[in-house]
């Protein structure tokens, strides 16, 4: 049960302020503890796992804690400059609030290049002079796979501050409970789903809302899966789609071993509010695993490199004017191509993390594929 927003902005906003300044003031016990148990529970199990994850960690910890205070100050100052929210809404507050959105993923990244090492290449086709021109003259539609909240963040992180786009984000109504996002995405026109309302037909209206309202820099950015991979989630999918009487889905699905089967509700009544939108589609390999802390203790690697595949659909080979069910297919065979991008593309697991983490125990793939 999420608590009230009156709840989030006086309890847990500054507990993040409380416990960011707690932890830099304490940082030198910290790295010391951090080392010790490290060296210990390494003596212990005789093994050699990365060097100083630990220190990384740690380090990784305070960048992100500093960050996300310096944001919710700036945010504060926002506020109080807009006569203490009367202005928030407009344009100039709105620019504001994508740039301490931008600020403070840059941070991020840049604090998982230096602590861990993290690379990431972003393969998308080198338009020429003309059709670049034309490109950020279209408002984008982008239809991404799920995979955790490092590789959303990443797909954010593209569209602010390499493509200059504003997204507008469908996110989990779950995202709230980090402060400096609860704060800044509900400044800006965003949805969230609730637990227990995903589903093809529900919040169809706020998405079409946020489409139609798409400026030339406006990006609407949709998980069609609606949740992140797990073997349960899956098998979950497939059964759906074979009581609704889709078999032929659930046999496209099955070949998917990567992916959720796509809810194309939110997708295909985005792309219809929007008709002068291209569509993006973005596929992710390297992150999949961390979905907790836990999973980025475990299982980042040191060095990691984050693919990225980015497709563009021009706006006019969108099919829009086909009806629902062709657009489904359209949608289903998309959702084939960013699966095997992905077999192709996903990193080799590090020696000793074969099991556990979000991805493990995935199925076995389609013939010439790894799952």
């Amino acid at each position: 049960m999420l608590p009230p927003r009156l709840v989030r902005r006086i309890v847990l906003a500054p507990l993040v302020i409380v416990v960011a300044v707690a932890v830099i003031v304490l940082s030198p016990l910290l790295a010391v503890a951090t080392l010790v148990v490290g060296l210990i529970g390494r003596a212990r199990r005789r093994t050699h796992p990365p060097a100083l994850r630990g220190l990384r960690v740690l380090a990784f910890a305070i960048i992100w804690l500093a960050a996300e205070a310096s944001a919710l100050f700036m945010c504060l100052g926002l506020w109080v400059a807009s006569g203490f929210g009367g202005r928030l809404h407009t344009e100039p507050y709105q620019s504001r609030h994508y740039a301490v959105m931008r600020w403070f993923l840059d941070q991020i990244f840049a604090g998982a290049a230096r602590t861990f090492g993290l690379r990431v290449e972003v393969d998308e086709p080198e338009p020429d002079a003309g059709e670049r021109a034309a490109r950020l003259a279209r408002p984008v539609i982008v239809l991404s796979r799920h995979a955790g909240p490092g590789d959303s963040f990443l797909l954010v992180h593209q569209l602010l501050s390499v493509y200059g786009r504003r997204p507008r984000i469908v996110m989990k109504a779950t995202m709230q409970l980090d402060p400096g996002v609860d704060v800044v995405t509900n400044r800006l026109p965003n949805v969230f789903i609730k637990p227990r309302q995903v589903g093809e037909k529900l919040f169809t209206e706020q998405i079409e809302r946020l489409a139609s309202g798409l400026d030339q820099a406006g990006a609407l950015v949709i998980f069609p899966e609606g949740g992140n991979w797990t073997p349960g989630r899956w098998q979950r999918g497939i059964r759906r789609l074979e009581r609704a009487g889709r078999r032929d889905l659930a046999a496209r699905a099955r070949q998917m071993p990567n992916l959720l089967p796509p809810r194309p509700g939110g997708a295909l009544a985005a792309i219809a509010a929007c008709p002068e939108a291209d569509v993006i589609f973005v596929a992710h390999a390297g992150l999949d695993r961390l979905v907790s802390v836990g999973d980025v203790w475990r299982s980042l690697p040191i060095g990691a490199i984050v693919r990225a595949k980015w497709w563009r659909v021009p706006v006019g080979e969108v099919p829009r004017s086909a009806d629902h069910e062709a657009q489904v297919q359209w949608l289903y065979e998309w959702w084939k191509r960013i699966d095997a991008w992905i077999s192709q593309n996903r990193p080799e697991e590090p020696e000793g993390l074969q099991t556990g983490g979000s991805g493990a125990d995935r199925p076995s793939a389609a013939p010439g594929t790894r799952g």
